[in-house]
């Protein structure tokens, strides 16, 4: 099994990607070996498609299991695509890159600190989570900046005591520290996660895989 990947040498697969527990979307185009790879780490099945009719899956899809949330400048055909798997609920206003501006799980979610109040409590309702507004080591993309799965939640190696507290008030998971891609502060863009597997992008070191390992509950 490979733990870690690139994108046609790219290392920040996490753009590219949005895994759930069942399933993980990936662009129409990547190779199969790609696609190989990330359904053997995470146990699911793959879901090849585009949104927006472009590749960056995961800057524009986050979700849990109750549904997905993702941009509204999706097509139809995009969503009725979605609709298969689960329900969907659209972002219609400016701050519409889902993927970037939601940090979520089955028990809360974290959200740009300028975020509305009321696409706040729509979020809420539909994913029925708590939700927070909060950056991550000063970067308000709160999807890019962290990892999170029903298992553990991996900040950024920057993430301050006082972000770090905060989290861990929120979740009875593991909260740890890392990087991505030999030092990235950005592991929401390297890592592409569940609770039952992960895989990181091809730069990662054997210190970053080992500290992921151990956040997100996944030692092998």
């Amino acid at each position: 099994m490979k733990y870690t990947l690139s994108l046609d040498g790219d290392p920040n697969i996490g753009v590219y990607a949005r895994a759930f527990e069942e399933f993980v979307i990936l662009p129409e185009t990547v190779p199969d070996s790609f696609a190989e790879a990330v359904a053997e780490a995470l146990d699911v099945e793959v879901v090849r498609m585009f949104l927006q009719g472009t590749s960056i899956i995961g800057s524009l899809i986050t979700g849990n299991s109750h549904g997905m949330v993702v941009s509204g400048m999706i097509s139809p055909e995009e969503r009725s695509r979605l609709e298969e798997y689960g329900e969907v609920m659209l972002l219609d206003e400016t701050m519409n890159a889902a993927g970037n501006v939601i940090l979520v799980n089955d028990e809360f979610a974290l959200v740009h600190p300028e975020m509305p109040v009321k696409l706040m409590d729509r979020i809420s309702e539909f994913l029925k989570v708590p939700v927070e507004r909060m950056q991550i080591a000063g970067i308000p993309t709160v999807g890019m900046a962290s990892v999170v799965t029903n298992k553990g939640v991996l900040l950024s190696p920057r993430a301050t005591q006082h972000e770090i507290d905060r989290v861990e008030a929120l979740t009875s998971l593991p909260v740890g520290c890392g990087s991505v891609n030999m030092g990235s502060i950005l592991v929401g863009t390297g890592v592409i996660a569940n609770s039952k597997g992960f895989i990181a992008g091809g730069a990662t070191t054997g210190f970053e895989l080992g500290r992921m390992e151990d956040v997100l509950g996944l030692l092998r």
